[in-house]
């Protein structure tokens, strides 16, 4: 079966085996498949080299432990897995490496089954970086955040994210910015940073937003460049009069949000905060490279 943008002939890891994507198959009784009852993790490598990697497997293991799913691997098992499938993968460009487990394949019944071997599955995909849209930033509208109460959780049960950026897609921006009784949560994939006279502002790490693996990157940025920042509550009426609004995601790094709900934020560009943190971001990437 072809699938449109995708390599099905590009190698990926399935318990313990490197095979073929279009080779790849699971059980359609897999619990990932039939509850969503799984976690996943996506590490970036630039030029083959993995970004941030101890920060993305330390809250793959935080997942895993949240939904009571035992690790499959140890921390050094999985830094292997990836430098793995990034040397088979061919790619010593930029790249995701994606990584899935799930409960495994059992009759379906809601409660934990016993005994049964979890699903893991890693596969790498190309990455382009964002460059023009950091220099353009990105367009957003509000939405109410209709997710679960556990979004610290980075699960495969992703319904209310992809309903979310459907909004965005329906309504002709880029991402959308959620609010949980007017108080700013995250985007439908990326954090959300807000800066009001030169202050720095994110939402307190809990558990209504997945704290990215940016979180903490941003604000050794912001500490290196002597930028103020504070984790609180944000409600909506701080977010509708921000100087700044950015996103940050593996895939999109750090962008700027320009206009929100067809209203120019600021002064309608990017604005001096962001090309701080730009700047840093670049620099740990460069650093990266030249291990």
């Amino acid at each position: 079966m072809l699938i449109a943008d995708v390599d099905m002939d590009s190698i990926v890891y399935l318990n313990g085996d490197f095979v073929r994507l279009a080779d790849a198959k699971v059980s359609v009784l897999d619990r990932g498949f039939i509850f969503g009852d799984g976690i996943y993790e996506v590490v970036p490598a630039y030029r083959g080299r993995p970004f941030r990697m101890a920060g993305h497997l330390a809250r793959l293991e935080r997942s895993l432990a949240a939904i009571g799913l035992d690790n499959p691997h140890n921390t050094h098992g999985w830094e292997q897995l990836v430098l793995d499938m990034l040397a088979r993968s061919g790619r010593g460009a930029d790249c995701m490496v994606y990584i899935q487990v799930t409960r495994g394949a059992a009759k379906r019944d809601h409660a934990f089954p016993q005994q049964v071997p979890v699903t893991v599955f890693m596969m790498v995909t190309p990455f382009k970086r964002p460059d023009q849209k950091r220099v353009q930033g990105l367009r957003a509208i509000s939405l109410e955040d209709i997710r679960w109460l556990r979004c610290d959780i980075k699960s495969v049960s992703l319904l209310g994210n992809v309903l979310a950026q459907q909004a965005a897609v329906e309504a002709g921006v880029d991402e959308v910015i959620q609010f949980r009784a007017e108080q700013l949560s995250e985007a439908a994939s990326s954090n959300v940073w807000i800066v009001k006279n030169k202050v720095l502002l994110a939402p307190m790490r809990n558990h209504l937003i997945l704290e990215g693996v940016r979180y903490g990157l941003i604000q050794e940025l912001a500490a290196q460049a002597g930028i103020e920042f504070q984790a609180r509550n944000i409600k909506r009426a701080e977010v509708l009069q921000a100087d700044e609004i950015m996103l940050s995601s593996a895939s999109k790094e750090i962008l700027p949000v320009v206009q929100l709900d067809g209203v120019s934020v600021g002064s309608g560009v990017p604005g001096p905060i962001f090309k701080q943190l730009r700047q840093g971001y670049d620099q740990a990437i460069l650093s990266l490279e030249q291990v």
